[in-house]
């Protein structure tokens, strides 16, 4: 992937991001998702999370809101979440 300059980027870092994970119900998956989120932004709070089941209420949605400093930090933040057992989606 070709790097993006900061210039031409839509970001202006650092800032504060949302990003939303989706995943099957389950009474650990906003505190394995604030884990992850920890390891990129140390001071993130749980609290902030965000949650929203399905209408089945088979899945959770939540909106983890990220200070993220640059791009590098956001693309690993987004791997490390898609690559994550519990997630199925990213966005």
């Amino acid at each position: 992937m070709k790097p993006i300059r900061p210039e031409d980027s839509l970001i202006t870092y650092p800032c504060d991001f949302p990003i939303k994970v989706m995943g099957r119900a389950h009474d650990d998956f906003a505190r394995a998702m604030a884990d992850v989120a920890r390891g990129f932004d140390p001071a993130f709070d749980p609290g902030t999370i965000e949650i929203r089941p399905s209408s089945s209420g088979n899945y959770l949605g939540l909106t983890l809101t990220v200070r993220v400093i640059s791009r590098e930090q956001l693309d690993d933040l987004y791997r490390a979440l898609h690559g994550h057992e519990m997630v199925s989606v990213v966005l």
